[in-house]
């Protein structure tokens, strides 16, 4: 997949691509302590040149391309929400910045950190989100076209695979962010998609991730979650659509025979149908932590479910 333009932050394989989204990746020790979240403004500087030397190393021409890197460290669902809004959020930060930047040979280096504890815009890394195992430093690559695209084909052929930190800038950011890295790599944020969706398959949640993906990485196309017995979920228009079911309802749409007087069963399926309910509130909590809008619409009884979240 292409690096993302501007105007469009996923752009077609076959779009002119304008910039390369990044993100360094740090995995931090088990249940290590992490001091700081974000960085002052005073100290990005020397964190954001360690950073591009390590992306010129993996493709010299990076070097000619200006970095839009932020000070802050932050949760995967963080990075991957529909629009890339993080990135979107330095990308124009950085266009109402002024000329010049930090000091480097080709291309500018423009780092944003905090002044007092704020960051500039809406890039404070959330609260709810912090202790993750994986926190990840979001950067920019613009420039011209060309080199863009080559820098960017660059990165998404081989980055996941030749990726790891140079040794100071793992521990350049072990030191500033007060933390304790056990590994430190660069990947793009196509390559943050490819290892969550390994990671939700572990946890249970691969049904789910297709949806999710069209989120991503399709913009304006919808998809389904209709594969019982998981709850039924349309992401279409930019939201997810729930199917809010009665037990009837779900007993009819899912087929598990709402004829039956036998004490036993019907326990069975008072049981089913809670962990239904609370397979319903972690999708739509999955769902939420990706900035995805969820709306549960009611279904009742003979009522077509599919036809009512088209």
């Amino acid at each position: 997949m292409s690096p993302a333009s501007n105007s469009d932050p996923v752009s077609p394989r076959d779009a002119a691509p304008l910039s390369v989204l990044g993100a360094f990746a740090i995995e931090v020790v088990g249940d290590a302590p992490v001091d700081r979240d974000r960085l002052a403004q005073a100290e990005v500087g020397a964190l954001a040149h360690l950073i591009a030397r390590d992306l010129a190393d993996f493709a010299p021409e990076a070097a000619r391309l200006e970095l839009i890197i932020v000070g802050a460290h932050y949760d995967p669902v963080e990075l991957l929400r529909p629009g890339w809004p993080l990135h979107r959020e330095l990308d124009e930060l950085a266009a109402r910045a002024p000329r010049g930047g930090l000091e480097r040979d080709n291309g500018r280096i423009i780092a944003f950190g905090a002044s007092g504890s704020v960051l500039p815009g809406t890039l404070a890394p959330s609260p709810d989100y912090l202790g993750g195992p994986l926190r990840l430093v979001p950067f920019v690559l613009k420039g011209a076209e060309d080199v863009v695209a080559r820098v960017g084909d660059a990165f998404e052929r081989d980055l996941i695979e030749v990726g790891m930190a140079a040794a100071d800038t793992a521990l350049a950011a072990q030191a500033a962010f007060g933390l304790q890295v056990e590994h430190a790599r660069f990947m793009t944020v196509h390559d943050l998609a490819a290892m969550t969706s390994i990671q939700y398959e572990h946890a249970g949640l691969a049904p789910l991730w297709p949806l999710l993906e069209t989120a991503l990485l399709h913009t304006g196309e919808s998809a389904w979650l209709d594969a019982a017995p998981e709850p039924l979920v349309h992401y279409v228009d930019g939201e997810a659509r729930i199917a809010l079911m009665s037990p009837a309802s779900w007993e009819q749409h899912y087929d598990h025979g709402i004829a039956t007087t036998d004490d036993g069963q019907r326990e069975r399926q008072q049981r089913l149908f809670q962990f239904f309910q609370g397979r319903q509130r972690q999708i739509a909590a999955v769902l939420g932590a990706h900035g995805i809008a969820v709306q549960f619409v009611h279904c009742d009884l003979d009522d077509d479910c599919r036809a009512a979240l088209a």
